[in-house]
């Protein structure tokens, strides 16, 4: 058996190397029919029944109209019969490559035991280890009960409304089990990630010469002290809320907000602004929902305005939101993908929430129990020269191997 699972971890290898060597780059959307076809011609082979979706294109320009007229492609495979049905998830899109490469990013390399190319870490990756891992369970020739899906989307790194959500929302898909191939690591699952709520502070004066200012009313004056309230006294509401789970930092187990990461308003050095307006990015635990957080923001802009001159208007707008997502940590998805790592790494990877949004919360928001579990090391997607080790590639196809013995043996 060790022998037929060496041979998929290098047949998986070569599949990475392949899938990197396509510049799926979002935005906005680029070789996603290339991938799509060379994704196909992967799983047949294995015995997957393959269906390639194209994402209506007035669906996209709902979402991301300046992408609209790049396609979308979703990959939805299905191998074997009935129930359990464990589904492998996993976004192709990768971000574009940026500056400061050593390497070729779309050119892969194997150095030092490490694949280099973007998408090799986040998250072409985890497609290529659940690939191999699936070839494996196949070429044992297990006699296996229930159906695994592979599931290939796009757009992950700009929301995923036109890749997973569309999957689940409006391809009604409805598996048992998921397993998303983001990179936690091998030594972390991820059982949920944050929420977020994006908020728009916007303030209204008067604009003036410089010179005679009493002519004016200051937005930036007014703007500094919604601010002020907001860190001195908002902030340290959130502080008191501490999360019951365990997250990969420990000091992301409460809310937070990031107060003027886009600002915007300045005219000129001579003039009284009469219109500033700053960002407020607020971070959800899982036991939070988005729609308290927002209704929260907005009282509070409001009622530490209210004592602003009639000539100062204050508006607020909520300009993005992400539901938070959790899979209860006694799940059976969970136990079962703890006691498959144990038996590979030789012991349990810790089960924590995730600080950044995923594609998760498209499938618990149906009530799908859904974890998120990838080779990778974090910090190293989207980064230069981003790489994956082939030992915590090789670690990960043997962990997917156990999981689908004991889902579907």
């Amino acid at each position: 058996m060790s022998e037929v699972v060496s041979r998929a971890i290098d047949w998986g290898v070569k599949v990475l190397k392949d899938m990197i060597s396509i510049p799926t780059v979002n935005p906005p959307g680029e070789r996603y029919e290339d991938f799509a076809r060379y994704s196909k011609e992967v799983l047949e082979p294995l015995g997957f029944r393959v269906d390639v979706v194209r994402v209506p294109d007035d669906y996209v320009k709902r979402f991301y109209p300046d992408y609209a007229s790049y396609p979308r492609y979703i990959v939805l495979a299905r191998l074997g019969e009935g129930k359990p049905v464990l589904q492998f998830n996993d976004h192709y899109d990768v971000v574009p490559p940026g500056s400061s490469w050593i390497k070729k990013p779309f050119d892969p390399v194997i150095e030092d035991g490490k694949v280099f190319g973007r998408g090799a870490d986040d998250m072409k990756g985890g497609i290529a280890a659940f690939l191999a891992a699936i070839k494996a369970f196949t070429d044992s020739g297990k006699r296996f009960k229930g159906s695994v899906e592979v599931a290939l989307v796009p757009d992950e790194e700009i929301g995923g409304e036109t890749g997973t959500g569309y999957l689940v929302r409006e391809l009604r898909s409805r598996p048992d089990y998921v397993v998303i191939a983001e990179p936690s690591s091998s030594e972390t699952i991820w059982i949920g990630h944050k929420g977020a709520v994006g908020t728009i502070v916007e303030v209204f004066g008067r604009q003036a010469h410089g010179s005679a200012p009493w002519l004016g009313v200051n937005a930036f004056e007014y703007m500094v002290i919604l601010a002020h309230r907001l860190m001195n006294e908002y902030k340290p509401l959130l502080d008191s809320r501490i999360s019951s789970y365990e997250y990969d930092d420990p000091r992301g187990a409460k809310p937070t907000i990031t107060i003027g990461g886009e600002v915007r308003g300045s005219i000129k050095v001579n003039v009284v602004p009469g219109y500033y307006a700053f960002s407020i990015d607020s971070r959800v635990t899982p036991e939070e929902r988005v729609e308290d957080v927002e209704k929260e923001i907005i009282d509070f802009v409001k009622k530490t305005s209210a004592d602003f001159p009639p000539d100062v208007k204050v508006n607020v707008k909520i300009v993005n939101r992400l539901p938070p997502a959790l899979t209860d940590p006694s799940s059976h998805l969970v136990k079962v993908a703890k006691e498959a790592a144990k038996e590979v790494i030789g012991k349990e990877p810790r089960a924590t929430v995730c600080l950044g949004g995923l594609d998760m919360r498209y499938y618990t928001e149906v009530g799908i129990s859904t974890i998120t579990y990838e080779p990778g090391i974090l910090g190293v997607a989207h980064m230069a020269d981003e790489y994956l080790t082939l030992s915590e590639f090789e670690r990960m196809v043997r962990i997917y191997y156990r999981i689908m013995e004991k889902f579907l043996t």
